[in-house]
């Protein structure tokens, strides 16, 4: 069944239009009045307290030139997130890469996205181009999330430089483990642990981070992991982290 992102209050009966973007994926999967869908609406920034979560089943009820009415049905409290919250924060690869890193993270549960400017980082961007791309790519991961199963859409973060984002990093919740993605000597593999519930995992761009940059985060409680002896790709090896961190208990 076609499912679809709805960043509006839900509530089993209620008449609603769907948003624009929904309303033309509706419309370009040419579904018709009595086709059935689902919704969900946790969305970038997802609380308890302005969404049940879960998803709902909705039946299209009108189609317009440029809208889509559906009638929303029941709920179902389904989740299908990974048991343990991983929050990616990544120097971003070039070309296009990132939006295949951010499609993929957003299928294998990944909890928020922080893309980095790092010192070996070819992508720079700033103002107007920074703000569209960050857009752009947090359209990638409701499309992944509607593609996937998931029903809660991560958030894209604003993009920021290395230093900057460790610096504001004091203000986060302190019981989110800290993880690095390093090939410096006595990191251990992700794979020892023990690890907690939730938890932030930085990796580099094309290169890694320099030898500078890793030393500025071990500084704010980061501890070196490695993924092993193999040379990856920076988005194979993001990847391969948040897999590894989902199936670990």
């Amino acid at each position: 069944m076609p499912r679809f992102f709805c960043p509006a209050p839900l509530a089993t009966d209620a008449l609603l239009e769907l948003p624009a973007g929904a309303a033309r994926h509706v419309q370009v999967l040419r579904l018709q009045p009595g086709d059935a869908i689902t919704l969900f609406n946790a969305g970038p920034g997802w609380d308890s307290a302005s969404s049940p979560g879960g998803e709902f089943d909705a039946t299209v009820t009108r189609m317009g030139r440029s809208d889509v009415q559906v009638q929303v049905g029941s709920h179902h409290a389904t989740e299908r997130e990974p048991a343990r919250r991983v929050h990616l924060a990544v120097g971003m690869p070039a070309n296009d890469r990132m939006d295949w890193l951010v499609e993929k993270a957003t299928e294998l549960g990944v909890a928020s996205i922080q893309p980095l400017m790092t010192e070996r980082s070819v992508l720079r961007l700033s103002g107007e181009r920074a703000a569209k791309k960050v857009a752009h790519w947090q359209s990638v991961a409701i499309s992944g999330c509607e593609q996937c199963g998931g029903n809660r859409v991560p958030t894209v973060h604003p993009l920021l430089t290395l230093p900057q984002w460790l610096k504001a990093l004091p203000a986060e919740a302190h019981d989110r483990q800290r993880l690095l993605l390093s090939l410096r000597k006595g990191g251990g593999p992700l794979t020892a642990g023990p690890l907690k519930q939730e938890a932030v995992f930085l990796s580099g761009p094309e290169g890694g981070l320099g030898g500078a940059e890793e030393d500025l985060a071990i500084a704010q409680g980061f501890v070196p992991v490695s993924l092993g002896q193999r040379v990856l790709r920076a988005e194979t090896a993001a990847l391969a982290a948040l897999t590894t961190l989902a199936l670990l208990p």
